[in-house]
């Protein structure tokens, strides 16, 4: 077990020499888990709404602006990174996405790009922009591999195999491109040793980071029509806690730990109801951390 962790605080201000918030921004297509090239319905877990923290309609450097206004409260950073969140970001035309991402990296305050996406959709021409653009800014490609038990991958409609995220990794990594993944923690019928196989399996395949993501039960997802009929049990906070210290405990401090929970719209959110208090979350898990040793340089806050 490891006794100290590489916090995105750390990571961030070693890399940019100071700190950094992420605006969310949206480009408004779709992913093929929707549009009927893999499934027409989601995955079971995701909303129609997908990102409820990212602004739709306006260009990306006026959507930067709005977002930064947004913000002006919450941060006193100068430097941004571009964080395009929202459903499968690389599943459009390559020409929408070449004049997004460099509207964005042209903006002296975005520090790097982040991109969201599935691992099925980084087609060579994709891999290519990215790669240029890796040239300019530092780019983060956020791949949303969830869990590595298959049976679980299957009934949550992720719609690919392991080998095509570990493929993605490849590529990425031979590009330069950093790779952080996002791992959920309460999926259904999911044991500890599944979930703590998840996280070897993301480090032993190359990831540069790691998400970990309490499973959020929202109104309006066939996961919520799962669990009214009783088959899917969210954890406790306790549960929770003890199964995110598992998790760090055995994350290599080279890997950095971007996230260690989640915001749901509290309008959606039927299940952890405890989870919308972030705060006291984020205290409760730092303060087990504490409790068995495992030490970070900046405690993870609620921004």
């Amino acid at each position: 077990m490891n006794g100290r962790f590489y916090s995105a605080n750390e990571y961030y201000k070693a890399v940019f020499g100071e700190k950094v918030y992420r605006l969310a921004l949206r480009l408004g297509f779709t992913c093929p888990n929707r549009d009927g090239k893999l499934d027409t319905r989601g995955c079971i877990f995701c909303s129609e709404g997908s990102s409820y923290f990212a602004e739709s309609g306006n260009n990306i450097t006026t959507q930067i602006e709005n977002a930064k206004q947004r913000v002006k409260g919450k941060t006193d950073s100068n430097k941004f990174i571009a964080y395009f969140q929202s459903y499968t970001t690389t599943y459009m035309p390559i020409e929408i996405l070449e004049k997004a991402f460099f509207d964005a990296v042209n903006l002296p305050e975005i520090a790097a790009l982040s991109v969201g996406t599935r691992p099925d959709c980084l087609p060579p021409d994709v891999l290519e922009l990215l790669s240029k653009i890796n040239e300019i800014k530092p780019v983060f490609v956020e791949l949303g591999l969830q869990t590595s038990n298959e049976k679980s991958a299957e009934y949550i409609r992720r719609c690919y195999k392991n080998d095509v995220y570990e493929n993605a990794v490849k590529e990425l990594k031979k590009r330069g491109i950093n790779v952080i993944t996002h791992i959920i923690i309460g999926l259904p019928n999911e044991t500890e040793e599944d979930i703590l196989n998840t996280v070897r399996f993301t480090v032993n395949s190359g990831t540069d980071g790691i998400k970990l993501q309490l499973l959020h039960i929202l109104k309006d997802t066939d996961l919520y029509e799962d669990y009214l009929k009783g088959n899917v049990q969210p954890l406790t906070l306790t549960e929770y806690t003890d199964l995110i210290c598992k998790c760090i405990a055995i994350i290599p401090e080279s890997v950095v730990i971007l996230r260690i929970t989640g915001d749901a719209p509290k309008a959606l959110l039927a299940e952890p109801k405890w989870s919308g208090d972030k705060k006291t979350v984020l205290n409760t898990i730092n303060r087990e951390l504490k409790v068995r040793g495992i030490t970070q340089g900046c405690a993870f806050k609620s921004t």
